[in-house]
């Protein structure tokens, strides 16, 4: 089994990071979107930004296997998208701290008033969560698929570990973000390598003649091309 290889151990060392960060931020996003609500109406839009994170992590789950035949230009995509959640979860680690105590009010059922005349309507909240958890989930599926594609049993380990995060223990692991900040940031490093891991294996797959040298100078970094991949 390529779990207990030192290939596959740092892959999932790499899936438990990113499921753990990206689980807690699309936790954080709800409380956000959650906070401007009346408390009566707070726990119901949590509750369906979760139950509509979890579902939405098991149909991209389903179709990942498709996803990755697509070849390349897929990498390339998913890498460019992982680059512009990295800026955004930059964003939202530089937030402000009473920004961020909304959220975590918002997620702990906590009623401290609306703040700032922030309010706004359930279907307003429900559709700001919606909309955060397809791009999250998306997100979430594609970097396990960028950090595991060469190992099987790492990835299905990876996509259950996301399901069941973010269904089972969003809320807690919001909490130890908050908590303990050096974790969000070591997540984001290593989400910020998945992306231009993928980036480079895309471009040297789809364009083998003019940068398949990089596969010789990048292979310390764990970067190869498809056809490398394929020898595994």
């Amino acid at each position: 089994m390529e779990i207990f290889t030192a290939a596959g151990f740092w892959a999932l060392l790499q899936v438990m990071a990113i499921d753990l960060v990206l689980a807690g931020d699309n936790a954080i996003v709800i409380g956000l979107a959650a906070a401007g609500l009346p408390a009566d109406q707070r726990k119901k839009a949590i509750l369906v930004g979760i139950i509509a994170a979890t579902v939405l992590r098991i149909g991209f789950a389903l179709i990942t296997s498709w996803l990755l035949a697509i070849g390349p230009i897929l990498l390339i995509a998913g890498g460019l998208l992982l680059l512009w959640v990295c800026w955004k979860m930059y964003r939202e680690l530089s937030v402000s701290p009473a920004e961020e105590d909304e959220a975590h009010e918002a997620l702990e059922g906590r009623d401290d008033g609306i703040p700032h005349g922030k309010r706004k309507t359930f279907a307003q909240a429900a559709w700001q969560i919606v909309i955060a958890d397809v791009s999250m989930s998306l997100d979430n599926v594609l970097a396990v698929a960028g950090a595991a594609m060469e190992h099987p049993t790492v990835l299905i380990v990876g996509l259950v570990l996301s399901i069941a995060l973010m269904g089972f223990a969003a809320t807690f692991v919001a909490r130890l973000l908050h908590k303990y900040r050096w974790i969000a940031w070591l997540g984001l490093l290593v989400i910020l390598y998945v992306a231009i891991k993928m980036l480079a294996e895309g471009a040297i797959g789809e364009f083998p003649e003019q940068l398949g040298f990089l596969e010789t100078y990048l292979g310390w970094a764990g970067i190869h091309g498809p056809g490398a991949a394929a020898a595994h």
